[in-house]
């Protein structure tokens, strides 16, 4: 098993939920910093795992899904200089941990992560893939994992239905009908999500769907008589909102010999990390745990 980490996710998580007051000898936040350095040190403690991938967002404005939609993610606020610089602690921690981490100016992590599921699955690997992120629900297939770290828990292929109303492989279709606020994807003008779960519960994807408009009649969903109609003058939005909705699983990563094995974590760095943060001991021997569980 491999584990790919969504780490922007837990690194949000820990700079809107750790006190904003944690700050280092020069006044600048670290609780974004401290929140997902325990994050990750209680995943490595707990998980143990032989392979592993931490992957981080770089820009939400220059993927090549900006370059397809120019507003895509435009209604998200720049994060504030004092998240940019926690960020890049936190890879810094991340790398001095011994785990694989990167990121890549015009793909997003789910794209790295993404592209390491799939060169996994051609190697007989199967994947956890630790996040939060409805998105990435698409990745799953039989023998994968989505797992909700210390929030909904693990979710087996099977089970993603009961948690997001449709199948991994219609996860992305769904997505482009229904739109994703989150992302500014507009999706089908007036299709919410029932509507759109109920178009694919009957025609299993979007384009059994554009391929069978004359039977959106049939299906049991409000309005139904209109749909069809409704889905014909915005296919364009519909495909356009596919493209950005799918995950890309060609992103170019680059890995040392050693592939997704963790090393032997830098003690010395983590410590340096520490100490120009302020941050104090409970962590600081958290590190030496992970670093006396990691083969030589």
């Amino acid at each position: 098993m491999q584990y790919l980490i969504d780490a922007s996710v837990y690194v949000f998580r820990a700079y809107y939920s750790m006190p904003d007051d944690m700050v280092d000898d020069n006044g600048n936040p670290v609780n974004a910093l401290y929140g997902f350095c325990r994050f990750l040190g209680d995943f490595m403690e707990q998980v143990k795992p032989q392979h592993i991938a931490v992957l981080f967002d770089e820009s939400l404005s220059k993927s090549f899904r900006n370059e397809i939609y120019p507003e895509y993610k435009a209604n998200r606020d720049p994060a504030p200089p004092e998240l940019k610089r926690q960020f890049g602690q936190c890879r810094r921690f991340a790398s001095a941990l011994g785990l694989l981490e990167c990121s890549h100016p015009r793909y997003e992590a789910d794209d790295l992560i993404g592209t390491l599921v799939m060169e996994g699955r051609e190697n007989g690997i199967p994947s956890t893939v630790v996040t939060r992120d409805k998105d990435l629900a698409q990745l799953i297939a039989k023998g994968d994992v989505f797992w909700d770290f210390a929030g909904k828990g693990k979710v087996s292929y099977d089970q993603i239905p009961d948690y997001f109303g449709v199948w991994p492989e219609q996860v992305a279709d769904f997505l482009a009908l229904a739109g994703d606020a989150v992302d500014n994807i507009k999706g089908v003008p007036g299709i919410g999500k029932k509507t759109a779960t109920a178009l694919l519960q009957h025609f299993g994807s979007l384009d059994n769907m554009y391929g069978s408009l004359d039977a959106v009649h049939q299906v049991n969903v409000r309005g139904a008589k209109t749909l069809g109609q409704k889905l014909a003058n915005h296919k364009q939005d519909a495909l356009l909102a596919r493209q950005l909705t799918g995950i890309a699983c060609d992103a170019p990563i680059e890995k040392p010999q050693t592939g997704l094995r963790p090393t032997a974590p830098d003690l010395g760095n983590i410590n340096a990390l520490f100490d120009e943060a302020g941050i104090g001991m409970a962590l600081r021997r958290q590190a030496e745990r992970v670093a006396d569980l990691t083969p030589r």
